[in-house]
C-alpha cells in the first residue's frame, strides 16, 4: 500500500512506513501507562493533576472510613 506523503507536509518523501506494524507496542505501552481521558465536564472541575489527585485521595479515605465501619 502507498501512501502519498504529499497530504501530510511533515512527511517527507524518503520516509518508508512500508514494513511498519501498526499497533506493535500499543499493548506494551497501556501496560505502562496510567492515562485516563476525563470526560469534559468533569476535566472542567479539575484543572491539572494535582487537584485530580487530591480529589481521588479524598475520595477514597471516604470509602475506606465508611468500610471501616461495616
Amino acid at each position: 500500500m502507498t501512501i502519498n506523503n504529499q497530504q501530510d507536509q511533515d512527511l517527507l518523501d524518503e520516509y518508508d512506513f512500508s514494513k511498519g506494524i501498526r499497533g506493535k507496542y500499543a499493548q506494551r505501552y497501556r501496560e505502562g501507562s496510567n492515562i485516563v481521558k476525563l470526560d469534559d465536564d468533569v476535566a472542567e472541575m479539575f484543572p491539572d493533576e494535582k487537584s485530580v489527585n487530591d480529589a481521588l485521595r479524598a475520595l477514597a479515605n471516604i470509602i475506606r472510613s465508611h468500610q471501616n465501619l461495616a
